[in-house]
């Protein structure tokens, strides 16, 4: 974590699919409501607007008036630190002044007390025990984003709730993929909260079978066959009883194959078969048994990558990949922070969520960290956190020390270039990019390669992505 006095918040917002195209807009988020860490969070654009006055109010609230040619944004925030007329938020030019108005318990920028102050993108205001964080330019891909208010908007399921215009857009999608009969493949770091988003992925496809998870990382090579595929009493030694295995247990729902990345070869080759054939045969039987069952796999290692070495069947890769949705890492979603802390607080382990509450200190430094392990030390934080706090309030010496962040997992070492046949690696580049049309940003999304990469690949290849345009 940095200081307190440091809690700018500089990490690039959510840049899902091609939205680094689309056009940006100015956003003020209300992050986090300290000592009601339930009340939910809010985006509000700023597109039209010239003058935001902040003032208390019995709950949150925003109400936009227009004088003439101005366009004013009142929002009233719930709170007895909040002076009735506490500050506002002035557009000068292409930027924003914030302007503290002689409130009692005065006005922060990043910590910093301020009276006035030009705002910079990712500056964390603080207006009494609220956190609102500025943001310059988000990118929007049908326009300006409405204004938007989670206390009063629930999420179709649990993991699709988020604040940031380009993140809602991708996962609307998926809210839609998840619908159809269609694999589906989770990306991302380790702790983002891939199996939450699987599960929101089963319940919203309506189908009756139950949610198998299956930790294709943890399984032994010995019993791999038999708890995959399930056996008959007797086939082997210890085979006291007929077991389904957990393809078949998923018969008419979900099977969740997480860190598929981790699956051995051998099994690659028999999941393919059961993907395809859409039967299984059970060790110590002959005859297939068929199944029905929605695929969703998640793991955060490179893949394309692991193919082009020969560690991951490409063929696997493209029946897994149906649809691809790549999780931001919390540190790319800060906005979210108090989304994400009231949906912890509610969680059955935390049975006295609804009474917690943060001092600002405690929620300035939550805003202001790196979170190395997501949203998985997010929960646990909070969980040391509830049950060192007296009275329920969470003060700073409750959190982790904050001069030395936990390390981020050390990714294993890439494979050197070199030892990948270049007809393997212009084969598989063409392949990319005939399947998305010659853009770059999704080629580089599913080689998990910066764009500047692929391009050096196509000069090198002499390929041309307009060819495959159109």
């Amino acid at each position: 974590m940095a200081t307190d006095t440091a809690a700018s918040i500089t990490a690039d917002s959510a840049l899902g699919g091609d939205q680094r195209g689309a056009p940006v807009q100015p956003y003020l988020f209300v992050v986090l409501h300290c000592d009601s860490p339930l009340s939910g969070s809010a985006r509000y654009g700023l597109a039209d607007v010239d003058v935001i006055s902040f003032g208390r109010g019995a709950t949150r609230a925003a109400t936009r008036e227009r004088h003439g040619s101005l366009e004013r944004l009142v929002i009233r925030l719930p709170g007895n630190t909040i002076s009735s007329s506490h500050a506002s938020l002035v557009r000068e030019g292409e930027g924003w002044v914030l302007e503290d108005k002689q409130s009692k318990n005065g006005c922060f920028v990043n910590g910093q007390r301020i009276t006035r102050a030009t705002l910079n993108d990712g500056d964390l205001i603080e207006i009494g025990g609220v956190l609102l964080c500025y943001r310059a330019a988000l990118p929007t891909s049908l326009g300006a984003a409405p204004d938007l208010d989670t206390a009063t908007t629930a999420p179709p399921a649990p993991g699709l709730a988020t604040l940031l215009p380009g993140l809602a857009a991708e996962l609307a999608a998926l809210e839609r993929i998840a619908r159809m009969p269609v694999p589906v493949l989770l990306l991302g770091e380790t702790g983002s909260g891939k199996e939450v988003l699987a599960h929101a992925v089963h319940t919203l496809s309506g189908r009756p079978g139950p949610f198998v998870a299956v930790n294709c990382g943890g399984l032994p090579t010995s019993l791999l066959e038999s708890q995959f595929f399930g056996h008959v009493k007797g086939s082997f030694t210890g085979a006291a009883r007929d077991e389904p295995g957990y393809v078949r247990a998923a018969d008419g729902g979900t099977l969740f194959l997480d860190e598929v990345g981790d699956l051995p070869l051998l099994a690659q080759a028999a999941l393919l078969r059961v993907l395809q054939e859409r039967e299984v045969v059970p060790v110590g039987r002959t005859q297939p048994v068929k199944v029905d069952l929605r695929v969703v796999a998640a793991t955060h290692k490179p893949l394309a990558e692991m193919v082009l070495r020969g560690e991951f069947r490409g063929d696997l890769l493209a029946r897994l990949s149906g649809y691809r949705h790549t999780l931001l890492p919390l540190r790319e979603r800060r906005e979210d922070l108090g989304v994400l802390i009231g949906a912890l607080l509610r969680r059955p382990e935390f049975s006295a969520g609804d009474g917690v509450r943060l001092t600002t200190a405690s929620g300035r430094r939550l805003l202001s960290y790196d979170w190395p392990l997501n949203i998985r030390e997010l929960a646990q934080l909070l969980s040391v956190a509830v049950a060192l706090a007296e009275d329920g309030v969470i003060e700073p010496s409750h959190l982790p020390d904050t001069s030395r962040p936990p390390p981020r997992a050390p990714a294993p070492p890439p494979e050197p270039l070199a030892s990948i046949a270049p007809e393997a690696l212009r084969s598989h580049l063409v392949a990319l990019l005939e399947k998305h049309q010659g853009k770059v940003s999704h080629v580089a999304r599913d080689m998990g390669k910066a764009r500047m990469q692929i391009h050096r690949w196509m000069q090198r290849f002499g390929l041309n992505p307009d060819d495959f345009r159109g």
